[in-house]
């Protein structure tokens, strides 16, 4: 669910991808061994029902979170960007922002979360990203983010992927625990977790399958988690098989759109609704290399944050407050920020600090939260990039701790002691 949106990034970045898709099949490898290599880390006794399936949406190209949640209340935004800052809520401009609060605001590409906020169910968290590097290379940055460590390329697996291989499975039975949709493969976040995999399209998810005895047969004399992996991946297909994808009805009036985006995220809603077993899911919505024509009013970032709000927006309404209570929190995250002030492209380049959101009924939103340290030239990292004042991980760590019921978090972010930010209720 990245390549659709992948023409508008820098060199760097069209690379990555490559050299991204590359690198996916060797640390999927790798981290096979994953069981022999597990630390002793507290399980609860038995499966646990009661846990939020988590979605984590990763925002690649490193999105500008002042224009995602613009701060009309600095006068310095408008000062760093004469061209292409949203206008004031309080403007008579027709592509005027909604406030937030008296200093944030939504453009009014983002409306599509809107009535989440209303509702108390999204969180908004600014100034927020990786405190402990100062890359603004995307390849590492997004490698160091989906690890939960920095500076470590040791780490060959992902901050969901060791919370699922440290916690009881919801349901022992369960053939597939957590999968990535869209055409990334498995990304990093999800590397070495058990019973994970890449499935573009659930509702196209159709192989030739054999019969168990076949199966049987063929992996006799094979290593055992090859053997066990592959009687998964073919219950897998049985069970996406059974759920009937392309007919799903949506709760609520939600809509999706027709973008690989909001597709990835109706399927997922109808798979959550199944209730087989899923506890985690992964996306991307790639294209936030934002370096020239920007566009956050009406050009190629508002057409982005559409699809991505509207997309967020209509799985909150078709899954969160459907009248069955699904248990879900959605995390979405990018690599870094972009610069405080526009180039002359009327684009933004890679900075540092930016948003995260949160959406759940157990989130305790409608508010931004923020430890604004302001746009002026003094207070800039390195004079030009929005600092970060809340490292990404506090807002992981929680939701791990309170909505998912691990408590091992010295294993899931290794050398990292969070701060508890009050993002859940």
């Amino acid at each position: 669910m990245t390549d659709s949106h992948d023409t508008c990034g820098c060199g760097e970045y069209r690379a990555l991808s490559r050299r991204g898709f590359m690198a996916t099949a060797g640390a999927n490898l790798a981290a096979l061994s994953l069981p022999a290599w597990l630390p002793d880390v507290a399980y609860r006794e038995s499966e646990d029902t009661t846990r939020d399936v988590i979605v984590s949406i990763f925002m690649r190209g490193g999105a500008d979170g002042l224009t995602l949640v613009a701060p009309f209340g600095d006068p310095l935004y408008y000062t760093g960007r004469p061209t292409i800052a949203v206008p004031r809520p309080d403007s008579s401009s027709p592509v005027r922002g909604v406030a937030l609060d008296n200093f944030f605001m939504f453009p009014q590409g983002m409306l599509g979360m809107y009535p989440a906020y209303q509702a108390g169910d999204l969180a908004v968290i600014h100034a927020t990203g990786q405190r402990f590097t100062t890359s603004r290379s995307h390849f590492e940055a997004e490698r160091y983010m989906e690890a939960g460590k920095p500076n470590d390329y040791s780490l060959v697996t992902g901050w969901l992927a060791r919370h699922l291989a440290t916690s009881t499975p919801a349901r022992a039975n369960a053939p597939l625990r957590a999968l990535a949709l869209g055409w990334g493969g498995t990304r990093l976040t999800l590397t070495g977790a058990p019973k994970t995999l890449p499935i573009p399209v659930p509702g196209s998810y159709n192989l030739v399958t054999p019969v168990g005895a076949q199966l049987d047969r063929l992996y006799a004399g094979a290593w055992a988690p090859a053997r066990s992996a592959a009687r998964d991946g073919i219950a897998t297909v049985n069970l996406l098989k059974s759920i009937d994808f392309r007919g799903y009805r949506p709760a609520n009036g939600a809509t999706y759109s027709n973008t690989d985006f909001n597709q990835g995220l109706r399927s997922l809603a109808a798979l959550i609704k199944a209730d087989v077993g899923v506890e985690a899911a992964h996306l991307d919505i790639g294209g936030w290399d934002t370096h020239a024509n920007q566009g956050p009013t009406s050009g190629q970032m508002h057409q982005l944050m559409t699809d991505f709000a509207n997309g967020v927006g209509a799985f909150w309404a078709d899954v969160a407050k459907a009248p069955t209570n699904y248990r879900v929190t959605l995390v979405a995250i990018s690599e870094f920020g972009r610069n405080a002030r526009e180039n002359g492209s009327m684009g933004t380049d890679h900075g540092r600090g930016s948003v995260a959101f949160v959406l759940g009924t157990a989130i305790a939103g409608g508010r931004v939260l923020a430890q604004w340290p302001g746009l002026s030239q003094d207070v800039l990292e390195d004079g030009q990039d929005l600092k970060v004042t809340m490292d990404y991980r506090d807002i992981l760590a929680e939701v791990v701790t309170q909505r998912l019921g691990n408590p091992n978090l010295s294993y899931i972010f290794p050398g990292y002691t969070p701060v508890i930010r009050g993002i859940t209720k």
